[in-house]
């Protein structure tokens, strides 16, 4: 039996593996043709020429540029500080032993899910206003990206708590700690580790809900290349160096994640295996001429 196997499907046979490779180079040939077929018409138009990127160049332009990331950025943290130990509190609620706050947990969740972020700014920006209740614009992004998406980073995080073994709030709760310190300092951490790429990909989501500040002329990345492309009439170029950098900043956020699992993983082996993991670094480190982590006569 192949060890390699999928336990989901089965693996491809020669005339699969056949079929896959023809599709794959005739998808990237489909790909080629279809990006020169763009570039030739950016190229027609004029939109490649020096010209239209040499305002890219100038530090004024930049400057702006980077306000608008500046203001991107701040918004993506805020929002993050706030909505995933909120949603970390809603997934605790939904798990509660109380019938009525798992109610509550899940009304939230059903709610706020299901709810456009659209439709929130518009709430924040007409709807409020109209009962007393007027934020600044920079909140009324914000609050409405944070109730948005802590409903999401609850259904997450409630998935890892779940995949946790029951056997850590057992021994957590016979070393004395209540429930919710057994959650808090045991159960959650383990279960972050879990959940790790779904936390990443809903935070790069929550990064590209900031573009909406449009509505509430907050002035972020998006909103700024369209005042800067309408003013030098370099709308398609100007977007373009926007898509780029909103890459770049989704690219940081995804290795900057990596590396936390990573270093996550290497903890939890360090903790299982310590033995193995000392012999491990020691034979790695060991030719070095550096000190051994650990005395062999001990072994």
């Amino acid at each position: 039996m192949n060890t390699g196997a999928s336990t989901l499907f089965d693996l491809p046979g020669p005339a699969g593996r056949r079929r896959i490779r023809i599709a794959t180079v005739v998808s990237l040939l489909l790909i080629v043709v279809a990006v020169v077929a763009v570039v030739r018409r950016l190229t027609t138009h004029g939109m490649l020429a020096a010209d239209e990127w040499r305002v890219f160049t100038q530090w004024p332009t930049i400057r702006f540029l980077l306000g608008g990331v500046w203001a991107t950025v701040l918004v993506t943290v805020v929002a993050m500080a706030i909505a995933l130990p909120a949603g970390a509190l809603v997934a605790l609620v939904r798990l509660s032993r109380a019938r009525v706050a798992r109610a509550l947990g899940r009304a939230y969740v059903e709610v706020f899910r299901a709810i456009p972020l659209l439709l929130l700014l518009y709430m924040f920006l007409f709807g409020l206003p109209r009962l007393g209740l007027t934020f600044p614009v920079f909140w009324q992004l914000t609050l409405a990206i944070v109730l948005n998406n802590a409903a999401v980073f609850a259904e997450i995080l409630r998935a890892g708590i779940l995949a946790v073994e029951r056997g850590q709030s057992e021994a957590a709760s016979s070393l004395g700690m209540t429930y919710w310190q057994a959650m808090w300092l045991v159960v959650i951490p383990q279960a972050v580790r879990k959940v790790v790429p779904a936390l990443v990909g809903q935070s790069v989501r929550l990064l590209k809900d900031s573009s909406l500040g449009y509505v509430v002329s907050y002035l972020e990345l998006l909103h700024q290349s369209q005042v800067l492309g309408e003013y030098y009439h370099t709308v398609l170029p100007t977007y373009l160096v926007a898509a780029v950098v909103y890459i770049a900043i989704n690219i940081t956020l995804s290795r900057f994640a990596h590396l936390l699992e990573n270093r996550g993983l290497r903890g939890v082996r360090r903790r299982r295996h310590p033995e193995s993991t000392a012999l491990a670094e020691n034979a790695a480190i060991g030719s070095g001429g550096r000190a051994p982590l650990i005395d062999d006569s001990t072994v």
